[in-house]
């Protein structure tokens, strides 16, 4: 059985990663997953032969809603030849409507990556950022950009229970005050620990600027209801970026959005590029993310696969299995009480079984005996187990 023994914690305050993450097929440092294209041209084979569960987005989309629409842009042709609407209005308002807020509390952008440079230049202007770690690494990529200082939060890997659970820093974790800007992910990437609004609240006065990532909050059973968006008001150092790529599956359009101060969001649209969102994205109808049966049939998925998923794995001795609230997890190998690398079994899945699983070598403070796996449908799973008793000793 997979053992629940409790983690040591990463390195205190060391700011570099355990180990270099493996190159991806341009030369550069995996820091994302879903790198299929240059996985499969690395491994000789077509993109669709590979089961990706390095990317956590949700496996049976895009919603054929939303196919017949890009189809419908393509047949008539404007969003193609026409320049985007500079200021993005009916995008904006639409996306306002969603979370009832002002339109001029909402800035799209080309993926919630766009959106973290231009945070990361107001937090760089703020001072030093509180980094939890492990944690995200594109947080750090953004920063670099305007030599902002960054100041690593370790958080404790040894939780009992998926959440909603009490911000770690608030329990007084070394360094949880001591810079200006917080930078939170919800839930957390790559553990899935929920973090509960309660908890979180109080860091909004607390630090002159947080700036919280929800992209998986959509993904996560009962996770809205831990949202910061509801504090946005009372708070204008208060940032949430989102994205609709994990939702709706659509990596390839780069769409997401920054919710906040209308002052802020103007100065970043002064910042970047005059269309950072293509024509496609930006006609995007935003009401799928007012339709219910697909934000339940994704709820449904991530209850029921994840839940599944997890007790098969449980019954692999030498994995450790870390409890998760949303659409990934992550495994640890252990053997003997010692850390095992993993790195062997991920290169045999990729080449012998042509499964993709996330290298955690890119998130500080994780060596190459952790690995993330993102949910997938129930086929998409049994390929996974059968690959793995295959080639874990200790299946």
């Amino acid at each position: 059985m997979a053992s629940s023994s409790p983690l040591p914690p990463p390195p205190g305050a060391s700011n570099a990663r355990s180990s270099p993450a493996t190159a991806g097929g341009d030369g550069l440092p995996q820091i994302h997953g879903g790198n299929r294209r240059a996985e499969a041209l690395r491994l000789g084979l077509r993109p669709g032969q590979l089961l990706d569960a390095s990317a956590s987005l949700v496996p049976f989309g895009p919603p054929w809603r939303l196919r017949a629409q890009l189809l419908g842009q393509l047949l008539v042709g404007d969003s193609l030849r026409d320049y985007p609407d500079r200021s993005y209005r009916d995008l904006r308002a639409g996306l306002a409507a969603v979370h009832g807020l002002d339109p001029a509390q909402v800035l799209p952008g080309n993926g919630a990556a766009e959106l973290f440079t231009w945070a990361a230049r107001d937090a760089a202007a703020c001072g030093p950022s509180l980094l939890p770690a492990p944690g995200f690494a594109d947080y750090a990529r953004a920063l670099r950009c305007w030599d902002g200082a960054i100041q690593p939060l370790p958080l404790p890997l040894d939780w009992q229970q998926a959440g909603p659970l009490d911000w770690p820093g608030a329990a007084g974790v070394a360094g949880a005050g001591g810079a200006p800007v917080l930078w939170i992910t919800n839930p957390h990437n790559p553990t899935g620990q929920l973090w509960s609004r309660s908890s979180l609240e109080p860091l909004l006065r607390r630090h002159p600027l947080v700036i919280v990532d929800e992209a998986f909050l959509p993904l996560t059973p009962g996770g809205e209801a831990q949202s910061l968006i509801p504090l946005l008001a009372q708070h204008p150092n208060l940032v949430v970026i989102r994205s609709l790529t994990k939702l709706l599956a659509v990596a390839g359009l780069r769409l997401g959005y920054a919710l906040g101060d209308p002052q802020r969001l103007q100065r970043w649209s002064r910042w970047r590029d005059p269309w950072p969102v293509n024509g496609l994205a930006a006609n995007l109808a935003v009401s799928l993310l007012h339709d219910r049966l697909w934000l339940e049939r994704v709820e449904r998925w991530v209850l029921r696969e994840g839940a599944w998923l997890r007790g098969r794995l449980g019954e692999l001795s030498g994995l450790k299995l870390l409890p998760s609230a949303t659409s990934f997890l992550l495994l640890r190998g252990w053997q003997q009480g010692q850390p095992r690398s993993l790195e062997p079994l991920r290169q045999a899945l990729a080449q012998r079984h042509r499964i993709l699983l996330r290298d955690c070598r890119s998130f500080d403070g994780l060596d190459d005996s952790w690995l993330r796996l993102s949910l997938q449908d129930r086929l998409g799973h049994r390929r996974l187990l059968r690959a793995l008793r295959q080639e874990w000793p200790g299946a």
